[in-house]
Order: C-alpha cells, then structure tokens, then sequence
C-alpha cells in the first residue's frame, strides 16, 4: 500500500496528460483536492497553452522530485512560419515576417544544424529572474529584457509533418528530444531566425518527461473516475514514488537497517550493495518501498533524506534521531 503519508493523504508518482490551457499548479491543485493529499508537487512546468506529460508528486514522493528534474524531455512542437510573436508562441501579438518562402528542404537542413549542445536565449516571456524580477513580469511592464543565454542540449530534431498548403506560413510538426531547460518556444525562433523569415510555436504536446511516457498517462476525464471511489480510487492510478528512478542502484535493506538510517546512522547492510561508492543509492525496506536516498561509500549507506516512518519506542514516542551520517 501506498499510504501513509505523514502529511495527511497518499503516495506515489501520478503520471497526469494535462491538456491545453489549465497551468501545472492548476493540476496540482487538482489533484490535492481529488487525493486528499496536502503535500503534492509536479516535476517541471508546463505552460498554459501546452499539453502533455506532467508527472506529480505525492506526500513522500515529493522528497524525491529534485532527482526528476534534470530528466531529459521530448515533445511535439508544431511551429508556424511567416510570422513573429512577442511571446515565441501563439499566444503573444504576431506581426508579419519578411523573408524568402520556407521549404520543407530548407527546415529539414535547419533542424539537422541545430542538433546537439547549443546555447539558447530564454524567451522574454519566461520566468527567468532578472536582478530578483521574472523575465515575464518586465515584458508584460513594457521593460526592455535582455537575458543571457544558456548551455542546453538538442539530441533530435526530426520533421514529422510539414503543411505547405499557404507557402507564405507553412507549419511543420516536429518531434524534438532534448535536455531539462530547453525553451521549445525559443527553438522554433531561432529556426525562424536561421531560415531568414520568422517562426513560433503554434501548439506544444510533452510526450516523455524522463521515463514517463504520455501513453502512460491519465486524463482529467480519468483521474475524476478515479475519484469518484475516494482517495482509494486514486490510489490505483498512482506508481510507486521511485518510479522514473529505475536506473538509480536500489539497495534492498532489513527492517533493522531502516531503522538505522531512520535514526541517521551510517549503515553497513548486511546484502552488500551492488556498488561500493556511489553518489546516490536508494536503500528499500523489506515491503519494497523506498525508505532512504543515501550516499554509498566504501559499502555503507550515508543516509541523505530519510523517508521511512521515524521509530517510535515502547511507549510511542518518536525516537530522536542522531545527526545525519553519525556511526556507531
């Protein structure tokens, strides 16, 4: 079972399919209130106008988001041609682009230069801090906004439709895998820009947020289903909150070592880990679930976040903990 929140509510991974035009704190809310849980978070921002893969985190598994959040994204973009926006996307005000006709030829060989590590300009319009200020907040104030480009990495751009039916706005659909912090809205500007016309981003579907996948994922109309039975019904839909950490060693632990590292103390586990020196180990107890992130070294768990229940002693008072990674 997944429960056992200590915040009130449930745990686990909820692989939601947002659909355009709520905002991710929107679905989060939505899914506060359908759980019953208080501590639930998401594990990156879509905007508004986007639609697709938003994996949220409940009660305990939000101890876990930060791992997520370099995770590799993939989406489709679909990008309108002949036209610039305030906004990089479709929602900004659109003026003419003066410029040669795009081809599909043309894109093709745009989108293959592209690929690879780049360094990208954020969107005006986006919620990078200038001097303790959003980006956003100065443009919408009519602010000039100059923001500094960023490293970020294209691993492919492929085109997967192109309407030429109006050659003067061609749209082509494209898929694009890239790396956590890349501005889709950015990337169909600077294509415009490279192909010497103007660009935006006319829709935009996330299709796989690390491991999650968007086939795996639950509509609004899903997760109200769910619902209807109660935070029971949720429940169903949730994955266990490691889910999209497979690839990070996992070190089964005794009930006895859970309780170690739940009282902070560097723990030798009696199944020796499959790597002695690691940055980061999940140590699971003996009902599988995930009860602390720890540092592996020379064979023994460092504890770093500890999620399992604290010890409680005869008379059910809780334990006090030592100082994290204290021995005996």
């Amino acid at each position: 079972m997944r429960r056992g929140d200590r915040s009130g509510g449930l745990d686990g991974v909820l692989v939601v399919a947002k659909p355009s035009g709520p905002t991710s704190h929107d679905v989060v809310a939505l899914v506060r209130r359908l759980s019953g849980t208080r501590r639930v978070g998401h594990g990156g921002t879509l905007d508004p106008f986007a639609a697709g893969v938003l994996p949220v985190f409940l009660g305990r598994a939000t101890r876990l988001v930060e791992y997520h959040l370099g995770a590799p994204k993939r989406y489709r973009a679909t990008v309108c041609f002949g036209e610039t926006s305030t906004t990089d996307d479709i929602d900004g005000e659109r003026a003419p682009a003066e410029g040669p006709p795009v081809t599909r030829a043309a894109v093709e060989a745009a989108l293959a230069a592209m690929t690879g590590p780049i360094r990208q300009v954020p969107p005006a319009y986006s919620a990078v801090q200038v001097a303790g200020r959003r980006a956003y907040q100065m443009a919408r104030a009519g602010e000039a906004v100059e923001l500094a480009a960023r490293d970020v990495t294209i691993h492919a751009l492929t085109l997967l439709e192109w309407d030429g039916t109006d050659p003067a706005r061609p749209i082509a659909v494209v898929d694009v895998e890239c790396s956590a912090g890349t501005y889709v809205r950015a990337l169909a500007r600077d294509l415009g820009v490279r192909l010497g016309s103007g660009a935006y981003l006319g829709a935009l579907v996330r299709t796989a947020s690390g491991g999650f996948r968007l086939e795996d994922a639950v509509s609004f109309d899903d997760l109200r289903a769910h619902a209807a039975d109660g935070p029971v019904g949720v429940e169903r839909a949730l994955h266990p909150i490691d889910a999209g950490l497979e690839d990070l060693p996992h070190a089964p632990i005794t009930a006895d070592e859970v309780r170690r590292l739940g009282e902070g103390l560097v723990t030798a586990p009696r199944t020796p880990l499959g790597v002695r020196d690691a940055p980061l180990v999940l140590a699971t107890g003996p009902d599988g679930r995930v009860a602390a992130v720890c540092r592996a070294v020379s064979g023994a768990l460092h504890p770093h976040k500890v999620l399992a229940a604290r010890p409680v002693d005869a008379e059910g008072r809780h334990v006090r903990r030592a100082p994290v990674g204290e021995a005996v």
